[in-house]
């Protein structure tokens, strides 16, 4: 039993990963603003705290020790200072994300970003969020460094409690009819399922990883392999169009697929993709 500080973890992905940390038998404590409901709230410690007060972070946590924190919510340098200044534990995981790799291509591995060598620069939140976690890892890494760290790097994350409507734009303007505009069909991209998201990174309690570690589903799906399932669930064709409505998946460049063999070597096992993208999207158009 590990005893476990949790900075978010009440949304999304956070609660499969909060449920399978219950089930392990480590002692739970969560930290949030006290803004979200916590559906575990009889089986973990909670504790209200704004982690950009750093005199409300250091009466709340200071001096109490964990054997690990995971970490939901960093989203900038200052982000991780705050907390860390503070907080003393026996390994940090950061949950970070693919995009502070600067180039997508497919097959990335986690040393085409080295957050030990990227400039450091101390910023709030800013509307870059690829720059924001490129400088949460790089305050972990280079300044806090006094334990094992981890950085995990997820593609995007699909699952029934994703509350950012990027699949359901794709469904919902396909059964509309309203037209879409989507600059490349053809780009491969790497997804993962919310509940493997959230086992992975409990997983990683047990079976650490020093630096970074990319997670994702088996295999990769096109745009226009996405496009086809909707449209066969639905009876409706999708609408293309210059003027129509920028697609969410737009912008990539390229494709952008990562390379889990550091994942899988910690024994964990990531589904295949086409084992349940089609009942991911028919849980959307039902």
């Amino acid at each position: 039993m590990a005893k476990i500080l949790v900075v978010g973890g009440t949304r999304f992905f956070g609660i499969p990963m909060v449920n399978a940390l219950i089930e392990a038998g480590h002692d739970v404590t969560i930290a949030t603003r006290g803004n979200a409901e916590i559906l575990f709230v009889d089986k973990v410690r909670h504790i209200i705290v704004d982690r950009n007060n750093p005199e409300q972070v250091k009466e709340k946590l200071g001096g109490i020790y964990f054997d690990c924190i995971i970490d939901k919510v960093a989203y900038s340098s200052n982000d991780v200072k705050h907390l860390m200044d503070y907080v003393s534990c026996g390994r940090y995981i950061l949950m970070s994300s693919c995009s502070v790799y600067t180039k997508f291509h497919s097959n990335i591995y986690e040393n085409e970003f080295d957050p030990f060598s990227y400039e450091l620069k101390w910023m709030d939140r800013i509307a870059d969020y690829d720059e924001g976690k490129r400088q949460a890892e790089c305050a972990a890494a280079q300044i806090y460094n006094r334990m094992p760290l981890t950085f995990v790097r997820y593609p995007v994350v699909m699952g029934p409690n994703d509350y950012t409507g990027r699949l359901k734009f794709y469904v919902d303007h396909i059964r509309k009819e309203i037209p879409m505009f989507i600059d490349d069909l053809n780009q491969r991209l790497s997804f993962i399922h919310e509940d493997e998201a959230g086992r992975f990174i409990s997983h990683l309690v047990d079976y650490s990883v020093d630096g970074a570690v990319n997670g994702s589903s088996k295999g990769s799906i096109s745009i226009s392999e996405l496009i086809s399932m909707i449209e066969n669930l639905t009876g409706k064709k999708a609408i293309f169009s210059e003027n129509g409505d920028a697609a969410p998946y737009n912008g990539y460049m390229d494709d952008m697929t990562l390379n889990t063999d550091l994942a899988d070597k910690t024994g964990f096992d990531f589904s295949n993709i086409n084992s349940w993208i089609e009942d991911f999207i028919a849980y959307h158009v039902n």
